[in-house]
């Protein structure tokens, strides 16, 4: 079996090689208002302002970041604009407890708290409250989640399960990507720039008013993104381009209870990439080749909110999306269709109480290759779920106690109860205290139950048959794979300990069972008939992995002076993973998949006659599983507001290294 593990890792060695490096140039002109009138300058607000964003992912409901029982990071617009980053995946790595992988030109692996790769599953993305989870493999496709970064409010990410109020899947964390309202987003803006790798993009938005209650806008973006590097120079056909539009109506009168909003997207692109796949006529037995890609799709959501005189609210949503992924190796085309409902009130002085219901539909149409098949290649799938929570006083300003829990119904192991409990302690206004138990479960995907794939071609003595033949090993999924299981425990601080100095600590256990792995038991061997191929081996998903993950993140914001914001960010994670029956992959090898140990330092300066200097250097540890040693970037950007209508600025991405792993 070590055969397997030899090849899986060589498969992942032709994406790790490619170097990254970027230097660009941005301009904003052409706004009927400053760049700046939507959001606060970073550096203008104290610490406290700082530290009291609103957010809602944590109680689907609005309160301050600092009265929240969870690990939760917002990035502001700010951060996004002053990071330099050009896409979503990149402006994430300045969240602790988020590891965040680069794997090609157009791909990332993005997770929480471990367990990272590509295929990515146990972490919940959400856009404006529209999930854009993937259920043919649980996990998230980032090269086809986008918007206009401008038009971005916030990223909120709670960190650790958010499943009794998101569902399944939300089991190590939640990302909520948030866009600003209509009204906040009047006249035009245009951007533009160019670098190295960035070798073009641009993005125009136009923004007005229907009637006094009633905003638009609409915009449309486009990018070009060049080929990245193997470690021979060579180039690694990765290139990418993206065209995307789209529009969000708000409407709402100032003395009425309701609230409207209806908003759209669509895309259109194509991207490269270099795929290792089984050649039984290479003499390697396996062989590069160029796998073209194009991505379609589009949504539309719509909300409708209202607001009770009593501080109690009700909405209604309902969204649908389609989308169109297709490469050489598999083909999908997949619609999904959501309601969901639900009510907030006071039940007592001391009790306010959430509910909600919800359905989800979803249908695809698969084209597969001799690579990757799936059977069957088309199916539909209904998810039924209600939640319920009650946020409970025990003692004002004081004490609060959270509960809650999700129930589902899904068509792959029928019903699932994902309850959590949080307890909150304020001792003091700058002092903040809390503790969760939380219960999560990451259902099956189509993949765990309906995929075959080719996974290696190895010599027939490897397997211990007579030598001079060859043998396919195939993977294929499992109609008995169950859902897999976490219980995680978790602790936290916040406090301000100086105006101009406050600390965010978090430790958590995540215990888990029934991870996805592939037992030797369940193999099956086959004695083809075919002369170039004459043994198989095919081996069935199962779950047959348990074990526990722990750590703790840190987040230290200061301000040394008015003009000057420093943010340190420090994460330790260690994963401990055993087989609970021998198995071939991921098996123990997930321990190595993220870094133990990453360090985010942010600085933000505004200089004199609108001036701004931007620094973030990072350290992420070594993928031992990759082969992939530890490393240290560096990211800087300056920005110039030549007038109240006009922005330059120069960004300088990974300047420490000409290329990098």
């Amino acid at each position: 079996m070590a055969a397997i593990r030899s090849l899986r890792r060589r498969k992942r060695n032709l994406s790790r090689k490619a170097a990254t490096g970027l230097a660009a140039i941005s301009i904003l002109m052409a706004s009927s208002q400053p760049c700046w009138a939507a959001t606060a300058n970073i550096t203008t607000l104290s610490l406290e302002e700082l530290l009291s964003v609103e957010i809602t992912s944590v109680s689907k409901k609005a309160e301050k970041a600092s009265d929240a029982a969870a690990a939760i990071f917002v990035v502001s617009q700010e951060d996004i604009k002053r990071s330099g980053a050009t896409s979503i995946p990149e402006v994430l790595r300045m969240v602790p407890g988020l590891q965040v992988a680069r794997i090609d030109g157009n791909k990332w692996a993005v997770t929480s708290r471990g367990f990272n790769a590509f295929f990515a599953n146990k972490l919940l993305v959400l856009m404006d409250g529209r999930t854009v989870y993937n259920p043919l493999f649980s996990g998230v496709l980032w090269d086809t989640q986008d918007t206009m970064l401008d038009d971005i409010e916030r990223i909120e990410v709670i960190r650790g399960p958010g499943a009794s109020l998101w569902g399944a899947n939300a089991v190590n964390g939640v990302i909520n990507i948030i866009t600003k309202h209509s009204a906040d987003t009047q006249g035009g803006l245009l951007t533009a720039g160019t670098g190295t790798e960035e070798k073009g993009f641009g993005a125009v938005r136009y923004g007005a008013k229907i009637n006094d209650h009633t905003t638009y806008r609409v915009y449309g973006k486009n990018f070009y993104r060049g080929d990245l590097e193997f470690a021979d120079g060579s180039k690694a056909n990765d290139d990418w381009h993206q065209s995307r539009g789209g529009f969000r109506l708000d409407s709402g009168a100032p003395d009425s209870p309701y609230a409207f909003t209806i908003q759209g997207d669509g895309y259109n692109g194509g991207s490269d990439a270099t795929t290792n796949i089984p050649d039984a006529t290479s003499p390697t037995l396996s062989t590069n080749i160029v796998n073209p890609s194009s991505t379609k799709g589009g949504n539309i959501l719509s909300r409708l909110t209202r607001k009770g005189k009593d501080n109690s609210e009700m909405s209604l949503q309902a969204y649908y999306n389609r989308e169109k992924n297709n490469d050489l190796l598999l083909g999908d085309e997949r619609g999904t269709a959501d309601l969901e409902f639900q009510h907030r009130f006071q039940a007592t002085a001391k009790q306010e109480l959430t509910w909600g219901l919800g359905y989800r539909y979803t249908h695809d149409t698969l084209e597969n290759s001799q690579t990757v098949s799936f059977d069957p290649t088309s199916r539909t799938d209904m998810l039924l779920s209600a939640f319920a929570q009650d946020e409970i006083t025990l003692v004002d300003d004081l004490l609060r106690l959270t509960l809650g829990s999700k129930f589902e119904h899904n068509d792959y192991t029928g019903y699932e109860v994902q309850p959590s409990g949080r307890l909150l302690f304020t001792p003091h206004k700058h002092h903040t205290f809390w503790a969760a138990v939380s219960q999560a479960v990451r259902t099956p995907s189509q993949a765990d139950r309906d995929a075959r794939a080719r996974s290696a071609i190895v010599p027939s003595d490897y397997l211990g048959l007579p030598p001079g033949q060859l043998a396919e090993i195939t993977v294929s999924g499992n109609e008995e794979f169950k859902s897999e299981k976490l219980i995680a425990y978790e602790i936290g601080y916040r406090t301000q300990v100086h105006e101009r100095l406050a600390f965010d600590a978090t430790a958590f256990l995540n215990d888990y069972s029934r991870l996805r792995t592939i037992p030797l038991a369940t193999s099956s061997f086959t004695f083809t008939g075919n002369p170039a191929l004459p043994y198989q081996l095919d081996y069935k998903d199962g779950n047959t992995m348990a074990g526990h993950t722990y750590g703790f993140e840190l987040v230290a914001d200061a301000k040394p002076l008015d003009w000057w914001r420093l943010q340190l960010a420090y994460t330790f994670l260690r994963l401990d993973l055993q087989e609970t029956g021998q198995g071939v992959y991921p098996g123990e090898d997930a321990e190595g998949e993220s870094p133990r140990n990453q360090i985010s330092l942010r600085s933000m300066m505004d200089l004199n006659s609108g001036v701004t200097l931007d620094t973030w250097l990072r350290y992420v540890d070594n993928l031992p599983t990759y082969g992939i040693a530890s490393y240290v970037a560096l990211d800087a950007r300056i920005g110039w507001q030549v007038n109240p209508k006009v922005e330059l600025s120069l960004v300088g991405r990974n300047l420490l290294d000409n290329a990098q792993p």
